[in-house]
């Protein structure tokens, strides 16, 4: 499968600050920025960075970021699920995964995670896919938002709402767990109808809830 990349760029102004919003960006264009010393949910920043690089050297994988100047202060990750997940089974080539996005402290407020998931969707780049994200509460930075669990899954429905994305019902035993944690999904408008039944059959795989 071929995997369309359109770089946009865009540029947000906001408290005296200049933030460009940019991707999908190439691993080349990565290398030559540092990661804000706030960016650890996930792993060292050092560490993340590398991260990032990996993904975006990826056929499918797509890295969308805010920087100011040289320094990157937020990103989205797309790539293909882990093989370690039930979302990996069947190879499809047109599930994607939006697996990961995260701002630091000093720059949250400032709608940039809203703005880097819809750079991602622009240009119908992401009609021919699957795009799905599993939310777990355990991931969500509850202590530095001071919001309750129930209103940050409100406010990662809201950001995922803008590129359209949609709660999704699955048996998957993580999701589950809690009842916070969910699957959001969006589905392209160019998908084939035997992708989207296929997804079903990936959602659901205990019988009596399918």
């Amino acid at each position: 499968m071929e995997h369309r990349k359109t770089h946009i760029r865009h540029t947000v102004s906001s408290r005296g600050r200049e933030i460009v919003i940019e991707g999908p960006v190439s691993p080349e264009l990565l290398q030559h920025f540092k990661m804000h010393e706030e960016l650890d949910a996930f792993r060292r920043p050092k560490d993340q960075h590398e991260a990032l690089i990996e993904i975006a050297e990826l056929p499918e994988g797509r890295i969308i970021i805010a920087r100011e100047q040289d320094t990157i202060v937020g990103y989205v990750t797309f790539h293909y699920p882990d093989e370690m997940e039930r979302w990996s089974q069947g190879n499809m080539p047109d599930l994607i995964e939006l697996g990961a996005i995260e701002v630091a402290n000093d720059y949250r407020s400032l709608g940039l995670g809203s703005k880097m998931i819809r750079t991602a969707f622009e240009q119908e780049q992401m009609e021919r896919y699957i795009v799905f994200t599993t939310e777990y509460y355990w991931h969500w930075d509850l202590k530095s938002s001071g919001l309750s669990v129930w209103d940050y899954r409100k406010m990662m429905e809201r950001l995922m709402k803008t590129v359209d994305m949609v709660w999704y019902a699955t048996d998957d035993p993580e999701i589950c767990s809690h009842p916070a944690n969910c699957l959001m999904v969006r589905i392209g408008k160019d998908v084939p109808l035997e992708s989207e039944e296929q997804f079903d059959r990936i959602r659901f795989q205990q019988r009596f809830m399918y």
